[in-house]
């Protein structure tokens, strides 16, 4: 459905309300009172089918008989009346309609899901957008209009918070009130039977009026929109969000309250690390993270310098950084020695610094400056605690001071109430950060630590087919299909050997004997891997529990022990498991890695995000803190990140006890993983344990995987849409040079600061609508950085030997990284989707020494053809009159172009998929 609606929705100028009456507490008055308190300055349009007025306004008893057609329905109707209701306004032509909380079906998920499929039946012929039912509305203050069930109105504000629940909606409302803090939209979501979290996001990311977004969530039921929304709206505003279900019963919980599938918490934790968002666990973390990230800008860094007159908040603030994964900084000497020189004997001589308490406003202003300065410091928390030697106002005014330049961040925590109040002003009105208590800063360091992790991960775009390895995806698939077609879902042993060498995971030496082959065949297949080995029974009757049941022996050293091992592993199966069919031996090869890390390695299948990927130690058990969970698709940054995140990576640097761990193989292995399960879908589960890594690199011993059979690709089941490689593509140019076009990644930053530079001052107007010098790298970002799911650029590169032997003018001043890549960027074509993919805008640059060579017509029919495979209805574009070139272009390519006298613009459409 369109989104081009949620205008009217949340900024409607004209509104009905259906059900409105004067009965006391329903629904329908409360409702009528507040958007009547409210400033909303359009008509309102009460429907009831009896009442002559509601509230003092005249009331209509049908929605044919209004006298105008509503932007926004509201609706406070009995279930069985509103589909009809929604059917009367989709007829009328309104294309926004918001049903509000009878609480029904809380505890019948079948009713709930008949009414809900009943509403979605009700609008599709008319594309009527519905926030809920069962929501409590919403309030936009920047409209004057309170369209809720709430008990009180918002203040005016640029944070918007969007809420799953009912009840939270009313409890920050009450909260951000009281501490007058001011909201641009607070939105109920309901039921979601139409418009879910993505689509408000979307909408918010839009809004000029909203700088922050905080979410309240209890469960996702698209993954893919949500991720697409979050990942396009952080880039640009931050997004904090808070979720229930941490706890197994508080999933379950909240599961069964919305009726969505379950999910784990250690999932949706890894999504909204990739979706570049923060999670806090409580409301005032909520508005304290969004605070903080608006005037600090994050640290590059976890190492915080502590500061303070008092020492036992020092203390505490040190307990909660360590607590929390941060680091003390580490002072360099030439720190210490000047602040020995600075303060004397009045302070502690280590961080935390802890000066007299009496100490001069001078003192704490040359520590802070010298604090600011030391290389090893990511961000500064100073401290104050009240005396009557010194006014804390007058502290505070030091340190606003020595802090004034730096581009550190600096957070204040000045103990007490009354007497810091007028400190606290000072810091709020200086942009700094300030807190009431010591753990209360060192939280918001920690979180704004985070922030810039995850900022960092929603950058990497891994390429949906791998360049580090060369999987025969061929011979892993067949062995997948084979079991299949047998009837099976859980692979041999063998089998699932055989598929992670396949992907070149270093896997034991294994030989399969059929009981055709006999004892002997076991002794031979020991023979050629080389002694010792294990001997295990292959047996589908008794899957994995061969170990319990006797049917495995290691370490056989000769061919008699084997010949012995064979026979009685044979005899113990069989007095444990009479039925049990043997079908052959395993024979492997003993890996002695004795002081190999073990780790447990798994591919899994989300309900509600789709594959998934853990790593942990071995014999930690499936709820340890060192388990790590994943998204992919992965490349060696974000595998990095896996391991950094948690003690496993101090494990595996090792110590005097155990040799450190090859982490660039650990986290290959877990781009392999990422790539098989893209590749095969078929790939329900899939586990390696142990995994052995060592200084040599890693082994996996034994695996076992789970198959199913899958109808769609490995790519269309990710939460995250992959580099798409397949899409890249070489032509030949008028000049014979060739060209590679590919789609953009963030790597390409530095060669498009070459690129834009190739182009003359005008070519860079005509592009950009206006005299552009260098554009600021957060624009850059936005060009490099994209969501292949809403936005598509491609780039037309070529080899730089290549360019220059034509005579391409190659900048002497060209990023070294652009150098390095030995390619150059000539030309580059985008465009940009709207999230229902009904539209997509595009946009086209060539460099301006490189004309006339065909380049502009090869890009524009590229983005011509993906848009037409991927369902796009139509093609917009816009070029200045003077703009002649592309004025050409479009119309060669086969856009109807028209001129816009009001603007001194042509415009251009086409159609690719028009309607019946």
């Amino acid at each position: 459905m369109s989104i081009e609606y949620l205008n009217q929705l949340f900024r409607p100028s004209s509104i009905t309300v259906i059900g409105a009456t004067d009965e006391p507490g329903s629904p329908g008055q409360i409702l009528m009172r507040n958007i009547s308190r409210s400033k909303f300055l359009g008509p309102v349009m009460p429907v009831h089918r009896e009442l002559e007025t509601v509230g003092g306004i005249e009331a209509y008893r049908d929605v044919d008989i209004l006298p105008l057609t509503p932007d926004l329905a509201v609706l406070c109707t009995p279930p069985d009346q509103t589909p009809g209701y929604l059917v009367e306004l989709g007829k009328r032509g309104t294309r926004a309609a918001m049903i509000l909380s009878h609480g029904e079906f809380r505890t019948d998920s079948s009713a709930r899901e008949a009414y809900n499929k009943a509403l979605r039946e009700a609008v599709r012929p008319y594309e009527v957008r519905i926030l809920g039912p069962n929501c409590l509305g919403y309030i936009n203050p920047g409209v004057g209009l309170n369209a809720s069930l709430a008990h009180r109105d918002a203040l005016p504000g640029k944070i918007a918070f969007v809420a799953q629940s009912d009840s939270l909606f009313t409890a920050v409302l009450d909260w951000a009130v009281s501490k007058n803090i001011g909201i641009s939209h607070i939105i109920s979501l309901g039921d979601r039977v139409d418009i879910h979290f993505g689509t408000i996001i979307d909408y918010l990311n839009a809004d000029i009026h909203t700088r922050a977004i905080l979410l309240y969530l209890e469960t996702i039921v698209n993954a893919r929109e949500f991720m697409s929304a979050a990942r396009a709206a952080s880039r640009n505003k931050p997004i904090v969000i808070m979720k229930t279900g941490r706890s197994l019963e508080g999933a379950m919980a909240a599961a069964a309250h919305s009726g969505a599938y379950l999910g784990s918490d250690d999932v949706y934790d890894a999504a909204f690390r990739r979706a570049g968002m923060l999670r806090v666990f409580d409301i005032d973390s909520l508005f304290d993270s969004v605070e903080t990230i608006a005037r600090s800008k994050p640290p590059r860094g976890d190492r915080l310098a502590i500061l303070t007159n008092g020492g036992s908040p020092a203390f505490l603030a040190t307990d909660e950084l360590i607590n929390g994964g941060g680091r003390m900084a580490e002072l360099e000497c030439e720190t210490v020695e000047r602040l020995r020189e600075e303060l004397g004997d009045c302070w502690s001589y280590e961080n935390p610094l802890v000066i007299k308490s009496a100490a001069e406003t001078e003192k704490y202003a040359a520590a802070v400056k010298l604090l600011l300065a030391d290389r090893n410091v990511d961000a500064l928390l100073v401290m104050h605690v009240p005396t009557a030697m010194l006014a804390s106002e007058t502290v505070a005014e030091a340190v606003i001071g020595a802090c004034r330049r730096t581009k550190k961040t600096v957070l204040t925590s000045w103990l007490g109430i009354d007497d810091c109040l007028a400190a606290r002003n000072l810091f709020a009105e200086a942009g700094i950060s300030t807190y009431f208590t010591p753990d209360k800063a060192v939280r918001a360091f920690l979180n704004l630590v985070q922030y810039r992790r995850n900022q960092d991960l929603l950058v990497q775009t891994p390429t949906s087919i791998s360049r580090r390895f060369s999987p025969d995806r061929t011979a892993a698939r067949a062995v997948v299909l084979r079991a299949l077609a047998d009837g099976r879902h859980w692979l041999s042993e063998a089998e699932a050997m055989d598929v992670l060498g396949a992907y070149q995971v270093p896997v034991v030496p294994t030989r399969i004997t059929s009981d055709m082959d006999g004892v002997e065949g076991v002794v031979l297949a020991a023979g050629e891997l080389g002694f010792p080995v294990a001997v295990k029974v292959l047996s589908q009757d008794i899957g994995d529990h061969k170990a319990a049941m006797g049917g495995v022996a290691l370490d056989l050293d000769t061919p008699e022990a084997v010949r012995e091992a064979a026979m009685a592993v044979v005899g113990r199966v069989r007095r444990h498991s009479p039925g049990a069919r043997i079908q052959g031996f395993v024979v492997q090869h003993m890996a002695r890695r004795v002081r190999a890390h073990k780790l447990y390695l798994e591919a899994a299948t989300d309900p509600v995000f789709g594959p998934i990927l853990r790593l942990g130690l071995a014999d930690a058990g499936p709820e340890a803190k060192e388990r790590e969970t994943a998204l992919p698709p992965l490349n060696m940054t974000l595998a990095q990140a896996v391991l950094t995140r948690n003690n496993l990576h101090k494990l595996l640097q090792g110590d005097h006890t155990m040799p450190a761990a090859d982490q660039d193989a650990i986290c290959l292995t877990l781009c392999k993983l990422s790539q098989l399960v893209i590749d095969i879908p078929e790939i329900h589960e899939l586990e390696i344990d142990p995994l052995y890594a060592d200084q040599e690199g890693v082994l996996a011993l034994t695996a076992r995987v789970y198959v199913a059979r899958c109808d769609v690709e490995g790519a269309d089941l990710l939460a995250i849409r992959p580099y798409p490689r397949e899409l890249e593509e070489c032509v030949g140019l008028k000049g014979g040079l060739r060209v590679t076009l590919r789609p953009i990644r963030p790597e390409d930053e530095p060669a498009h600061w070459e690129f834009i530079e190739a182009m003359s001052p005008e070519d860079r107007r005509l592009r950009f609508f206006g005299n552009v010098g260098q554009l600021p790298r957060s624009e850059m970002i936005k060009l490099t950085q994209i969501d292949y799911n809403r936005e598509m650029a491609f780039l037309a590169v070529a080899e730089r030997k290549d360019c220059e032997a034509l005579g391409v003018a190659i900048s002497p001043d060209a990023p070294e990284e652009a150098v390095a890549s030995g390619q150059l960027t000539l030309g580059v074509v985008r465009a940009m989707f709207t999230p229902d993919n009904a539209s997509a805008e595009f946009a086209v640059a060539l460099r301006s020494d490189l004309k006339r060579q065909g380049l502009g017509r090869i890009l524009m029919e590229k983005i011509i053809r993906y848009a037409r495979e991927r369902g796009t209805r139509r093609i917009v574009g816009e070029a200045l009159t003077e703009n002649a070139g592309m004025i050409g272009l479009a119309r060669a390519v086969g856009f109807d172009v028209t001129k816009n006298f009001d603007d001194d613009t042509y415009s251009f459409k086409l159609d690719l998929h028009p309607r019946d």
